[in-house]
């Protein structure tokens, strides 16, 4: 059954709570809603047959949440810090969270802003360790397509680094209008992973919690160096190479890591 919270600019953030115990939240990557991402709800299911209270919730502009607004230009990775902070109000402050791909950037912003997070743990976050400017030019150029009203070119966009077959699938596929649907929301994505300006001993210096930065067997290039820059750079960081294949793990696979993680 889905609750809402309330962000701190009153909009509606939808969300579902599998089990009860000690709180996990997960946060979505791009092009993730609960609707249409099976797999992470039954990590959730597994997850709370071990004991933890397991919240998915729908990220600002999708699903049952509410929409990304004309006035978030500019804050959008503010207002999902602010959205999360009000899952974690409904959660409990003891909470951990799980951010898969981008969902993992905008984790350990959050974590760096000071939300009450007690562990972390992030899969394959795309940051560019050779990025000199292009991410926050990349946010730009979206964010200017989003005010164009143009989701399609948006998306596209959005997905042009990625490997083709991916983008060519997805716009094959029945998923293609909902995709283009949440456009709006994936400025926020962008703009967790335009890291460039900020000296790397800067960008998480209050992330002192335990985090686990996750990579799969089978991965992809950018990957690998990005989870080793997390290591490098947080205080209390280590990585771990998980059985998966190229962006996608499997739901028992990491519910089991993240039972291990959580539950220490």
């Amino acid at each position: 059954m889905t609750d809402f919270a309330t962000s701190a600019d009153g909009t509606r953030i939808a969300y579902d709570r599998y089990g009860s115990g000690q709180p996990v939240i997960l946060i979505a990557g791009a092009m993730q809603e609960r609707s249409g991402d099976a797999t992470t709800a039954r990590m959730a299911e597994l997850l709370a047959e071990r004991g933890f209270a397991v919240y998915i919730y729908d990220r600002r502009g999708r699903g049952q949440s509410g929409p990304v607004k004309d006035a978030d230009a500019g804050s959008e990775l503010q207002r999902e810090v602010d959205d999360l902070a009000a899952l974690i109000d409904v959660a409990g402050a003891d909470a951990s969270v799980f951010g898969n791909s981008s969902g993992g950037a905008i984790a350990l912003w959050a974590a760096n802003a000071g939300l009450p997070i007690t562990r972390l743990a992030v899969w394959e976050v795309p940051f560019a360790v050779a990025d000199e400017g292009q991410a926050a030019q990349f946010v730009d150029e979206l964010r200017g397509r989003v005010a164009a009203g143009d989701g399609e070119s948006t998306v596209e966009h959005f997905m042009k680094d990625m490997p083709r077959a991916w983008l060519e699938g997805a716009k094959s596929s029945d998923a293609w209008p909902s995709m283009v649907a949440l456009a709006p929301s994936l400025v926020a994505d962008a703009a967790s992973l335009a890291i460039h300006d900020l000296p790397r001993g800067e960008r998480w210096s209050n992330v002192t919690q335990p985090t686990l930065a996750m990579v799969g067997t089978e991965t992809l290039p950018i990957f690998p160096p990005a989870a080793e820059m997390l290591v490098s750079d947080l205080a209390n960081a280590r990585m771990r190479t998980v059985v998966a294949s190229y962006h996608q793990w499997e739901a028992d696979v990491m519910a089991g890591v993240l039972a291990e993680e959580f539950g220490q």
